[in-house]
């Protein structure tokens, strides 16, 4: 079983679902089980693809792909979504072509100490994705001085808030739904065209 609730199978769909099915289906021909958790209300899932293009995929965005799938994975830790998390690190370690370090940034990651990793901008910036996960009631105008002080302009910001919004959002589904990787084919990532 790959979720909680029934999902259809791509061979079973009709009317809308089959068009939104294809507009989400990989290069390597499946449906990913984030997609088909969505199968009894498709219109969510033209939503949430809309959503995910934007915010990680977008050509517009100015900080690294590399950088925004650790984000991604940092935010599912935090989480605990194993799903998000085989996904989108496994598209990091990709991009790093660099075993060593994708090892070493998953240790610290994992541990919750990006520190050992990460510096500057990019250290704040997953510290206030981390914040803004985990204490989201808690965020205060200092946490946007912090980044502007390790030299984040106001549109990275919003770039890596978007991603962590948009995580947060999608570990909530997998995790609230039972959501597996069971049938996904792990680590698909579109490249820049």
């Amino acid at each position: 079983m790959s979720a909680w609730i029934k999902m259809i199978p791509p061979e079973a769909a009709e009317g809308p679902l089959t068009e939104f099915y294809e507009m989400v289906t990989t290069p390597s021909g499946t449906v990913d089980n984030v997609m088909r958790a969505h199968s009894l209300r498709p219109h969510t899932m033209e939503g949430h693809v809309v959503l995910y293009r934007s915010v990680l995929h977008n050509p517009d965005n100015v900080l690294p792909f590399v950088f925004l799938e650790a984000v991604a994975s940092y935010t599912s830790i935090v989480n605990d979504c194993e799903y998000s998390l085989t996904h989108h690190f496994a598209n990091a370690r990709r991009l790093m072509d660099d075993e060593a370090r994708a090892d070493a940034v998953f240790v610290a990651l994992k541990a919750g100490r990006p520190e050992d990793v990460f510096a500057g901008k990019e250290l704040a910036l997953l510290r206030y994705a981390a914040k803004l996960t985990r204490d989201v009631g808690r965020m205060t105008k200092s946490d946007i001085d912090v980044l502007h002080q390790a030299g984040c302009d106001d549109g990275e910001i919003l770039e890596v808030n978007q991603v962590c919004a948009y995580f947060n959002y999608s570990n909530r589904l997998l995790n609230g739904l039972g959501v597996t990787t069971e049938g996904d084919v792990i680590g698909y990532y579109q490249e820049k065209s």
